[in-house]
């Protein structure tokens, strides 16, 4: 398997996302499904998961559109969870999705400064800083994050990389291309994004 992609035994589950770039037409569905799943304040910087617009060329030239969606990345190595002087951002040993509780929050924003993606933001509402949590309650009754099921174009996937079955892990295996974001920092995002062979 791929060096990029992380392997890590001691989790029960290795939680991942993997983005087929060219299946994603930034239709917004979700986007749409992660604010009102999680009830996410309607302001455009509040948000859990967004999809930009890449201006791109193609192979004679001409310009193209492409769609990047960024959410957090659930690192492996995750500076969210560094800097937290309240262990409020923690990382769930059982799976590695990174979680914010609000019961400990302070509103320092430390994470938000250390978050390379930023995927953060502050709830006012809360009184909390929220992100996305890769839908871990739906995730823990055996559903999938929201986004997932509303992809149009079955950009996003979701699954356990500790089994070789599973999507996921399957995708990566027929990828012709992983690239993970900002992987150079020695992250290990748990975010992949890949091109596959029709």
């Amino acid at each position: 398997m791929n060096s990029l992609i992380n392997k890590n035994h001691k989790k029960e589950k290795n939680l991942a996302m993997v983005i087929i770039g060219d299946r994603c037409i930034g239709c917004d569905a979700c986007y749409v499904a992660c604010k009102t799943e999680w009830e996410v304040p309607l302001f455009k910087e509040a948000y859990r998961t967004r999809v930009f617009e890449v201006e791109n060329e193609d192979n004679a030239g001409n310009p193209i559109l492409n769609f990047l969606p960024v959410l957090c990345n659930h690192c492996e190595n995750s500076p969210c969870v560094a800097v937290c002087p309240t262990e409020a951002s923690f990382k769930r040993e059982k799976d590695g999705i990174v979680i914010v509780d609000p019961s400990l929050c302070i509103g320092c924003k430390a994470c938000m400064v250390a978050c390379p993606y930023n995927a953060r933001y502050y709830d006012e509402h809360k009184q909390s800083v929220d992100k996305c949590t890769f839908c871990a309650p739906r995730v823990d009754k055996g559903l999938l994050p929201a986004c997932v099921t509303t992809c149009v174009g079955k950009s996003r996937n979701f699954g356990d990389l500790n089994d070789p079955s599973s999507d996921v892990s399957q995708i990566l295996a027929r990828a012709t291309s992983i690239t993970r974001l900002k992987e150079s920092d020695g992250l290990e995002p748990n975010v992949y994004y890949v091109t596959i062979n029709s």
